[in-house]
């Protein structure tokens, strides 16, 4: 047995340059031989490989294909649909916005979006000023997405600055809403001038569902709890990038009327958001017995599914502000793993999850700026062995344990800025 480890360590190591890991065992903290640019068009080398979802942008590539034909061919779709976005048909429009949502949720296009960006954002303009409600919120999600592609910075904040009016005056749903708060958390500085209208708007958007001076809650509107919860996750998502210093007032609802609510995606939220902030309140034996109310709810007029969703949620919640602990969650893609450890590194996660679904793990490989977010270093150039998980198990706890120290180290360095803002 202990013959098998030793060979199988001699084997990982002298293929660990070949799999092109080997700045990842000095740490991912050296510098790379190579240029920014050289690891960027490397990593885009491969996007056309990595779509996770069935979409019209796959139809005719198969494995016999070579690399650059594929390209080729997907990126001429690409460009029909950013054509499709004026066309005169309503529903030719939605088709080519759910093409791109697809596109741009699944692979990592920043070339192809960077030579094209203007074009794109002057048709989602025009989506989000012209179309119905459905058109809107699917320009809304597709924006948010370009945001996302183009990795922030000054393109994605130049898009952000000409769209948010837009989105401003049409945040009627909470498609819209969370949009909203995304092109601003990728694009907005800490400090800026968007972010403090953005927080002020979500805010103003959840307060309208607080109860009066008498105590009761106003009758909602149709979708209006839909739009309420998404305001209140968009405002969370935002917080995270905030000082102390601009925190100056909470504006979130008395906890006890969170039971009477009858959206339990509000009620979570709420929750997630007493946790997130990590407050300190004048009553917290009455905070306490709430968030026990609620993490024990057997009310039976709510459908068992909600009630077993928020239960699970109010129970880690209770047990954060009781005990300051949080369950760590690791998230795995390819031979990596992304931690979860604490609430407000799960707000961004959660954030990024509902909008890039099941490819948020293709983003966390290769897309730069998700990368940065969660402190996971430049992307790894993988040879065809790692990407297609060809390697042993074995090769992977190895993997893992090398870029172990380095994540460690970049954790901690997250929970000291944490500290200080809070």
């Amino acid at each position: 047995m202990c013959l098998l480890l030793s060979n199988k360590k001699s084997y990982f190591r002298q293929n660990l340059s070949e799999l092109g890991l080997e700045r990842v065992k000095n740490g991912l903290k050296g510098e790379s031989a190579a240029s920014d640019d050289d690891v960027a068009s490397d990593i885009l080398s491969h996007y056309s490989s990595a779509s996770e979802t069935t979409s019209v942008l796959e139809e005719g590539t198969g494995e016999q294909v070579d690399e650059q034909t594929a390209q080729e061919e997907t990126e001429d779709k690409l460009k029909q649909c950013i054509d499709n976005l004026i066309d005169k048909s309503t529903k030719t429009r939605l088709a080519a916005l759910e093409s791109l949502r697809q596109a741009f949720a699944s692979r990592l296009l920043y070339d192809f979006l960077t030579e094209r960006r203007l074009t794109v954002s002057d048709s989602l303009e025009r989506s989000l000023k012209k179309g119905s409600g459905e058109e809107q919120a699917a320009a809304a999600t597709v924006f948010a997405l370009l945001c996302i592609q183009l990795g922030g910075g000054g393109e994605a904040e130049e898009g952000f600055k000409m769209l948010r009016p837009i989105l401003t005056a049409i945040l009627m749903d909470g498609t819209c809403a969370r949009s909203l708060g995304m092109c601003c958390y990728v694009s907005a500085a800490e400090d800026g001038e968007d972010l403090i209208k953005s927080l002020a708007l979500l805010e103003s958007v959840f307060m309208s569902s607080y109860p009066n001076r008498e105590g009761t809650l106003p009758t909602p509107k149709p979708g209006s709890s839909g739009l309420h919860s998404a305001a209140l996750q968009a405002w969370s998502l935002l917080v995270t990038l905030c000082p102390a210093s601009r925190l100056t007032v909470l504006h979130l609802p008395k906890t006890p009327s969170v039971s009477q609510s009858s959206d339990v995606n509000y009620r979570i939220a709420v929750g997630e958001t007493i946790a997130l902030l990590d407050f300190e309140v004048d009553d917290s034996e009455t905070l306490c017995e709430c968030l026990k109310s609620l993490a024990t709810d057997g009310n039976k007029h709510r459908a068992k599914n909600d009630r077993r969703k928020q239960r699970s949620i109010f129970r880690e919640v209770l047990h954060y502000i009781e005990n300051e602990d949080f369950t760590e969650e690791k998230i795995r893609f390819a031979v990596e793993n992304v931690y979860i450890d604490g609430w407000m590194r799960r707000r961004i996660y959660d954030a990024f999850k509902e909008i890039l679904e099941s490819g948020v793990r293709h983003h966390l490989q290769f897309n730069p700026l998700l990368r940065d977010i969660f402190g996971l270093g430049p992307p790894l150039i993988l040879d065809a062995a790692v990407k297609g998980n060809k390697i042993s198990r074995f090769e992977k706890h190895l993997f893992n344990s090398a870029a172990f120290k380095a994540r460690t180290k970049q954790r901690s360095k997250a929970r000291d800025k944490r500290a200080d803002v809070m």
